[in-house]
Formats: structure tokens, sequence, C-alpha cells
């Protein structure tokens, strides 16, 4: 992924339009481009809801259709020429005239339908072609290259979770840990409380949890299949050493035996490494389908 492309990206903005500008930046501007028309005000929740994802959907076409807001409370001519009932209200704009619109909040699959209608079939923006890159590169544990493209994106959206939750992971399998604990413990409280966020907690819990022998619990294992402990503690250690399937399945073995073991620790051991891995993670996928057949069998 270009830098460039990202920094267009992050270039999109949004403008606030008066009264006396609307002739320029919404009927004479939608000459050239169709323009989204968002009405709202300041004490409008719903409003609040909607803004976001209508400027994520139109952020996306890169430059095929431009966003204005009215603050409805000072420029209440404008609503008024609409003939707006109730606010969100959303009006597309194209060659001088009203031609789209909707009122309240929507999901944002009905948002992307609504902007496509007007720029086309919306692809991938710059922003998320570049996190599916940084992620092929973690899954392929090229780490460097992960981090790389994950700070990147923060260098033009410091907020953006996935890219924070991706370069810790990256970072993680670095051996950067303390990189780590300082860029979580610089995360305002709502990041903090995301759920990639907690999972990477989880798995530094993990690493912190693991790094016993391997080789020494693996003879363990092999010379008694009911030693849980052992088992355990190998599926902590495989945890930590990035093996995840192999984590996944010791656990498995001790639930298929003895699921109230220990006062169910393993499976309780095993959604922690669910959280960890993250809930799109193949073995976690994989996992899940094991337990369910183990648990219910």
């Amino acid at each position: 992924m270009k830098a460039a492309a990202i920094r267009r990206a992050a270039a999109f903005s949004v403008k606030d339009v008066t009264t006396e500008g609307f002739q320029a930046d919404v009927l004479e501007d939608s000459v050239n481009q169709p323009v989204v028309v968002d009405l709202w005000a300041p004490w409008c929740e719903p409003c609040k809801q909607l803004g976001p994802l209508l400027e994520k959907v139109v952020k996306a076409t890169r430059g095929a259709v431009k966003m204005v807001k009215i603050n409805i409370d000072d420029e209440p001519q404008i609503a008024q020429a609409l003939r707006v009932q109730s606010i969100p209200a959303v009006f597309a704009f194209d060659k001088g005239q009203p031609v789209d619109g909707f009122v309240g909040v929507q999901p944002e699959s009905q948002i992307k339908a609504f902007v496509e209608r007007l720029a086309g079939e919306i692809g991938p923006s710059p922003v998320e072609q570049a996190l599916e890159q940084a992620d092929a590169a973690l899954e392929a544990e090229d780490f460097a290259q992960a981090a790389g493209i994950y700070q990147q994106v923060m260098g033009h959206e410091n907020d953006n979770i996935d890219a924070i939750a991706g370069l810790c992971r990256a970072l993680i399998g670095l051996g950067q840990i303390e990189d780590v604990t300082q860029l979580l413990d610089a995360l305002n409280d709502d990041i903090s409380k995301d759920d990639r966020i907690q999972g990477v907690r989880a798995q530094l819990a993990l690493l912190e949890a693991g790094g016993g022998d391997t080789a020494e619990l693996e003879a363990k294992v092999a010379a008694n299949g009911n030693d849980f402990e052992a088992r355990f503690e190998l599926a902590q250690a495989y945890a930590a050493g990035n093996k995840r399937d192999e984590a996944v399945d010791q656990l498995i073995a001790i639930i298929a035996v003895k699921r109230d073991w220990n006062e169910d620790a393993a499976r309780q051991e095993l959604l922690k490494f669910f959280e960890a891995f993250g809930p799109t993670d193949p073995a976690t996928v994989e996992g899940r389908k094991k337990l369910s057949s183990v648990w219910f069998s």
C-alpha cells in the first residue's frame, strides 16, 4: 500500500456549510460531483451516531462524492427550504438538484448503498487495503513488515483500533514487549476497553504464564497422557510460543477425558486462548468447534 494513497484518504474533510455558502458548496459543486448533505444539530444524539458512519462511507469514495454538514440550529432556513421534519436528515444533490435522501440512523450497509447510487460500487479504502496487507504479513509472521504498515496507518489515523491492536501483536512477535506495554498504557479509556485491545492484553498474559521447558513437558505427556498438569503447562508454553493449534489441542485433550479437572481450569484457559488469538483466528474458529464437539459428546 502506497503511503500517498493513505494520505489522500486521510485528507478527506467534511465542510460545515452556511446558508450563504449553500449555493456554491452544494448546488454549484454538485454539477461536478455528487454532494451529500447531512443536516444535524448538537443536541441530536442520533446525529452523532450517523455522522461518523456517513463520513466513513463517503471517504471510501476517494473524492468521487463530497460531503457537507449543516447545523439546522444555526441555519434553519435550509431545513425549511428542504422541508425537513426531523433529523438526522441526509440529502444527495447531483447536477444542482436533490436526487435521493433518507431520515434517521441507518445501518452502514444501507448508507453504503445510498452513496454507491451516487458514486458507483465502493471498493476497499486505502486504509482498509493497508490493513489487509498488514494482517496478511502478521499471519505470515513477517512481523517487521506488519509493524511498518500498521504504523503507517496510525500515522494518519492514530485512533484506528485495528492498526493499534495489529501493531501490538506485531511488536509481540518481534519480542518488543516493553514497547507494547508503553503503547497500551498510553491509550485512552474507550480504546482500552475495546475487545481487540483486551485480546492483546490476554496475549501478553499468556506470554507471562508460559515459558516452561517444552521438551520436558512433551516427554511427560508422552509418558502419561493423563498427566493433566503437564498438558496444561505444555498448552501454556505452546501458546506463549505462538503454537496456537498445538496449545488448543492440549487443553481439548484434558477436557475430553476429564472436563471438570482442577475446577474447569482447562476450559477456562481455552477461553483465554480464544480471547488472546482473536475471534477470527483459525485456531480460535477450529478450537471452538473442537470444544463444542467434546463438550456435548
